[in-house]
């Protein structure tokens, strides 16, 4: 097995005694070195998550070894996992955004700039592309796919097919301002992920900064997580807060609260990219980088 690129291996089951030991002595036997392993045994679930990058030493006989030998070890233990490489392929991602591209332009920054490691395979918008003045598309795959009252069902449908056609790994709503279908969100369970402003429910609706400003709070943030037919309430991947005082205008409000959606949807990404977040029921095991 080739040292390059490193394995990951994520999985979660039953807690029980031994899964550790197994996990290393089956890379071991199998010549490979844990680079790096994190674990957590929930108390409350009764479930054990874990992540591990390992990489074959040069002198590894096989490199199904490895792969073989941790699907016999799920079979046995009703283990949930994923393996892949650590670097390659990239993960492809689909991004979808309304009006506000502030999210969407950070994102294509960073991976220009080598910071997110995945393949942008269409950027999908319900308003033209003249609204996305701050995003630098280039030759990125740009769709258009107005929505209204009457036409929601159908442009949903529309989105599906370009689903099923680009074959994403990931779907991120960069303030992506509709309402998915319940049906549309249960099929991209674990593999779409939302941001939006850390004051819902208390501020619905349009404006929520100026309702905030008027309420006069105190913190303002942001929340990345996996969309669900339960609107804006699905596994947390990622928060952020900020703590802003009585001469924030509703504009300061607004640009420090775009700072945080940035950075927020930005963190998320890369840990869904990295393997590190594992659903745990309504919440999520995040492994830090």
């Amino acid at each position: 097995m080739s040292s390059d690129p490193s394995m990951v291996l994520s999985l979660s089951c039953a807690d029980q005694p031994g899964i550790v030991s197994a996990v290393a002595g089956l890379l071991y036997a199998a010549g490979c070195n844990i680079l790096e392993a994190q674990q957590y045994s929930d108390p409350e679930t009764g479930l054990f998550f874990m992540r591990v990058v390992f990489a074959g030493l040069s002198d590894a006989t096989s490199s199904n070894e490895p792969a073989s030998k941790i699907a016999e070890l799920a079979d046995r233990l009703g283990m949930t996992y994923t393996l892949r490489p650590l670097s390659l392929p990239k993960k492809r991602v689909m991004l979808l955004v309304s009006k506000f591209d502030h999210c969407l332009s950070d994102l294509l920054n960073r991976w220009r700039i080598g910071e997110l490691p995945m393949e942008p395979v269409a950027v999908v918008s319900n308003h033209g592309q003249e609204h996305l003045a701050s995003t630098d598309l280039k030759d990125l795959p740009f769709f258009h796919l107005p929505v209204s009252r009457d036409n929601k069902a159908q442009q949903e449908a529309t989105l599906v097919q370009l689903i099923e056609h680009t074959d994403p790994d990931l779907i991120v709503l960069a303030r992506y301002m509709q309402i998915l279908s319940d049906g549309f969100a249960a099929r991209l369970a674990g593999r779409c992920i939302n941001i939006h402003h850390s004051f819902l429910p208390g501020f619905k609706g349009a404006k929520p900064y100026h309702q905030a400003h008027l309420r006069g709070v105190k913190l303002i943030g942001a929340t990345a997580h996996y969309v669900t037919s339960d609107l804006d309430e699905g596994p947390i991947i990622e928060q952020d807060v900020e703590r802003i005082s009585h001469q924030d205008t509703p504009g300061d409000l607004i640009r420090k609260g775009r700072d945080i959606e940035r950075q927020v949807l930005a963190r998320a990404v890369r840990l869904h990219l990295e393997d590190r977040v594992i659903l745990n029921g309504n919440k999520t095991v995040v492994f830090s980088g």
